[in-house]
């Protein structure tokens, strides 16, 4: 029964991913056609694009009473992002340099970010004024790359993102088909994160696991397969250190925005998953510090230390399984 949940996760989760990609290419080419402000949508779709999978079952989860899967897939994807995709892409790249305002503003967030609800949940509950607080965050981060980078959209790096998420095969000269697409991609996302959030549970029971666990990993490692997608074809393009600018985007997106949401539709307790979110919590603090400590003096990360990162995170992976 085990097999199959796992086969059953793996097929929607990548549903869940192709539902990502219809979405965002008929946003984007439908703000072309109806002429809407492209700054205001390109910007959407880049803050959101890659974050839309722990969106999507982060609210699937707190409407079906399982907030804390949201938590587990928030994380999961975090550790993953500063481990297994930055360190993947390291390897692919040789090495990946770091400008030197990101290396100042950047990892900052980063770290604010993704500390920020740990620091919240250390009475065991995030609730909803914890939700407020980190949508406050989410709207203050915002306000400030908008305010210092107001042009970043229209530069290479940006339409290259679009490029990149957008491989739906939409149409570009018809709206009413553009339209139909969209609705389409939203109700396949819908459908797709519910049966996750079933399976998930599901295996959770099965596997005498928190659902926390399961969506640390399982889910977590789906959810961020645009960031893999978006790594993998910078890599091939020469464009590695677009990879960078997409992690801190994903882990502010995922560590404010979406765990405010979630929060607000139902609190998150820990429970019975205690123990394996204080250890992701002290992972997610080593990890960072293993990648500020490479960054720091070079300006760069190189595949040796790509391959140290992504050794970590697996054996982060067999500690949790094992506890």
């Amino acid at each position: 029964m085990t097999v199959f949940y796992l086969i059953g996760l793996i097929f929607f989760c990548w549903l869940l991913i192709k539902a990502t990609s219809i979405v965002t290419g008929s946003l984007e080419r439908l703000s072309r056609l109806l002429h809407l402000g492209q700054f205001a949508i390109t910007s959407l779709l880049l803050a959101f694009a890659t974050s839309i999978p722990e969106l999507v079952v982060g609210v699937t989860a707190a409407l079906e009473g399982r907030p804390s899967l949201s938590l587990g897939v928030v994380l999961g994807s975090n550790i993953a992002n500063l481990s297994l995709v930055v360190g993947a892409a390291a390897i692919l790249g040789g090495t990946l340099s770091v400008a030197g305002q990101w290396a100042k503003m950047d990892i900052f967030s980063v770290f604010l970010s993704g500390a920020l609800p740990l620091i919240l949940l250390m009475d065991g509950v995030l609730g909803r004024s914890d939700g407020l607080i980190l949508l406050l965050v989410y709207v203050m981060y915002n306000y400030g790359v908008l305010k210092q980078k107001p042009a970043d959209l229209s530069r290479p790096a940006g339409r290259f993102k679009l490029t990149i998420l957008d491989h739906s095969g939409l149409p570009t000269t018809r709206t009413d088909k553009l339209l139909a697409w969209l609705f389409f991609g939203v109700a396949l996302l819908i459908f797709s994160a519910d049966m996750i959030v079933k399976i998930a549970v599901s295996l959770a029971q099965n596997l005498n696991a928190p659902v926390l666990v399961v969506g640390m990993f399982l889910i977590a490692i789906g959810a961020t397969l645009p960031e893999l997608s978006i790594e993998a074809r910078a890599i091939r393009q020469h464009k590695a250190g677009i990879v960078l600018g997409n992690l801190t985007g994903s882990i502010v997106v995922n560590s404010t925005l979406i765990l405010s949401i979630v929060s607000l539709i139902a609190p998150i307790r820990l429970g019975a998953g205690k123990e394996s979110y204080l250890l992701a919590a002290a992972v997610f603090g080593l990890m960072f510090l293993l990648f500020w400590y490479f960054v720091r003096s070079k300006m760069k990360l190189e595949r040796w230390e790509g391959l140290i990162l992504v050794v970590a995170y697996f054996i982060f992976a067999i500690l949790e399984w094992n506890k």
